[in-house]
């Protein structure tokens, strides 16, 4: 006791040799099951730090195919290294040599999913057929192909098949290769219509002679993914279909942009389906007018048929050269023959209504006709027809008491909401347009999922693992609370507080507190009785103190009166 009383000893000092003196009064049995306590709640944190912590291995290959695989397990197996397998073509190597053994794989040319490549053409055999060497020579086109388009982010593996025909040297038996593409996609990843047609137009570019038209891409579903775009193809291919939806999404956007400064936001929601027409037409018409008086005409060609009779001179007898010569000079005369009449034709100086007769004079003449050719092109994606379907919700409005109530609209701004919208999409009657807006009372949106829903979703999901952690949980807490906590509270609990003079009267005395009740009964008879009540006072106080200090802590109790027997006093 005498360390308990030196006031140079720290005060944790103290605390540490209390503790230290309770958990040796402590019995063995209580020590054994404090030691196996611990041990339990530290084996089960241990358990749990090691069963979540990040795995060793680390993924090498996924999705390999069985040949594959066990080339790489048998490469694997001579470099050492040690692998695990998984479902799905899965090899597993420790997390600080994955690429490692990547890169030396890539060495040996593993993992040959994708096909090979042009390096097949450095493995010919001497004397091999031009049959055998097409047919490499293909091989190694679709193997180039599957590599190039597996380096998009979005594909896991590709397989390309080619179908080369057999060249002929007459043109109208030739046909055109061919190309089918699977896909198999990664996870939760899609090709866009942009990236499917860099596909389409890649492996028409390798290959020739080959078509856009001729190529067919396919993912691992069996989704056809391209479209063949020609005109013997009566439906809307995705370009078309995206053309219409957003022509419908603009005119939706400004209806409801109109309107909602009105509502405001979220209180109209519309509604447009357009009809398109998408069919190429060309038209060449002519036109002719009616027939013109032959003053404006225009003439086209004119001819003149004269026929006279034997006696007008003309050429006659046999060919030759006397026959054949030009006739002389014409000369108008300066007296008409005898029987001319005035202002008659004359031919060679002789009147053309002789006496003779054998005068025949026929004249064709031909006119252009007016004729008008017009040659029109209408364009693709006219739109033919216009519907919209407008909601728009009713209006806040107070009431006499101040609160707000939904009220439909009036005929009247029905009227003018009507024209607004007919306005924004551009209404036209003669093409069949139609407008129909309704004011109604939208529903309350309430979340369709809630924080309850979400947890009870996760428990269903994970009851498995929340069953074990919780027993865990149950476990930790009843070795702490139930056997670690009593025991420690035991060997921590702090010593009683005993008044001023009583710990030190029990030192000096070596514990005559015990019997001091009738020590200060005889001691006092002779004393006043000021002295004799305060004296009882303190007499009670220590008495108290004592009793409580062997209630609360007995074995500090037992360990002063052996201290007791030991002294010599």
């Amino acid at each position: 006791m005498a360390d308990l009383v030196d006031n140079a000893t720290p005060a944790w000092r103290v605390r540490l040799n209390e503790m230290t003196a309770r958990f040796n009064a402590l019995p063995n049995n209580r020590k054994i099951l404090l030691f196996a306590a611990v041990a339990a709640v530290l084996s089960i944190a241990i358990a749990l730090a090691a069963f979540n912590r990040d795995p060793a291995y680390k993924i090498l290959f996924t999705g390999l195919a069985d040949a594959d695989g066990g080339q790489i397990t048998a490469a694997l197996q001579q470099m050492n290294v040690p692998y695990q397998l998984g479902e799905g073509g899965l090899i597993s190597v420790p997390s600080d040599k994955v690429y490692d053994v990547r890169l030396r794989l890539a060495s040996q040319g593993l993992p040959k999913a994708g096909g090979v490549g042009f390096e097949l053409m450095d493995k010919q055999k001497f004397g091999i057929s031009q049959f055998a060497e097409q047919v490499n020579y293909q091989r190694s086109i679709e193997g180039e192909l599957a590599r190039t388009i597996e380096s998009i982010a979005a594909v896991d593996s590709a397989r390309v098949h080619l179908a080369i025909p057999k060249q002929s040297v007459f043109v109208r038996d030739q046909q055109l290769p061919t190309a089918s593409v699977m896909l198999t996609l990664r996870g939760g990843r899609i090709l866009d219509a942009g990236q499917i047609a860099g596909i389409v137009h890649l492996v028409s570019s390798a290959v020739p002679n080959l078509p856009v038209s001729n190529v067919s891409v396919v993912d691992q579903d069996g989704n056809l993914l391209s479209t063949v775009q020609d005109g013997g193809n009566a439906g809307m291919d995705r370009r078309q279909l995206t053309f219409v939806r957003q022509i419908e999404g603009d005119y939706a956007k400004r209806i409801e942009a109109i309107l909602e400064p009105i509502f405001g936001h979220g209180n109209a929601r519309a509604q447009v389906t357009a009809t398109v027409d998408f069919s190429e037409v060309e038209q060449t018409s002519e036109t002719y007018r009616p027939n013109s008086t032959p003053n404006p005409s225009a003439t086209r060609s004119q001819q003149i048929l004269e026929t006279l009779g034997k006696d007008a001179g003309l050429p006659s007898g046999v060919p030759g050269a006397m026959s054949n010569q030009p006739p002389g000079a014409a000369s108008a005369p300066l007296t008409l023959p005898p029987g001319a009449a005035p202002g008659t034709a004359t031919l060679s100086g002789l009147p053309m209504n002789n006496a003779s007769g054998g005068v025949h004079r026929e004249i064709t003449t031909n006119y252009e006709v007016d004729k008008t050719i017009q040659h029109t092109k209408l364009p693709q994606g006219n739109i033919k027809r216009l519907t919209a379907a407008v909601v728009v919700n009713y209006k806040m409005v107070p009431d006499n008491n101040g609160e707000a109530k939904p009220t439909p609209m009036s005929a009247k701004e029905y009227q003018q909401i009507t024209n607004l919208v007919k306005e924004a999409v551009g209404y036209n009657q003669d093409r069949g347009d139609s407008v129909n807006v309704v004011n109604a009372s939208f529903a309350e949106t309430v979340p369709t999922v809630t924080t309850k829903d979400k947890l009870i979703e996760y428990a269903s999901d994970n009851a498995a693992n929340l069953i074990k952690y919780g027993l865990l949980g149950i476990a930790v807490l009843y070795l702490l609370f139930g056997v670690v906590r009593p025991i420690m509270r035991d060997v921590m609990k702090p010593a009683p507080v005993v008044p001023e003079g009583v710990e030190g009267e029990m030192a000096a005395t070596g514990g005559r507190l015990l019997a001091v009740a009738g020590e200060e009964g005889e001691g006092e008879r002779g004393a006043n009785g000021e002295e004799k009540d305060q004296s009882r006072r303190q007499y009670d106080i220590k008495l108290q103190s004592a009793r409580e200090l062997v209630r609360t802590d007995p074995r500090m109790a037992a360990q002063i009166i052996k201290e007791w027997i030991a002294s010599d006093e």
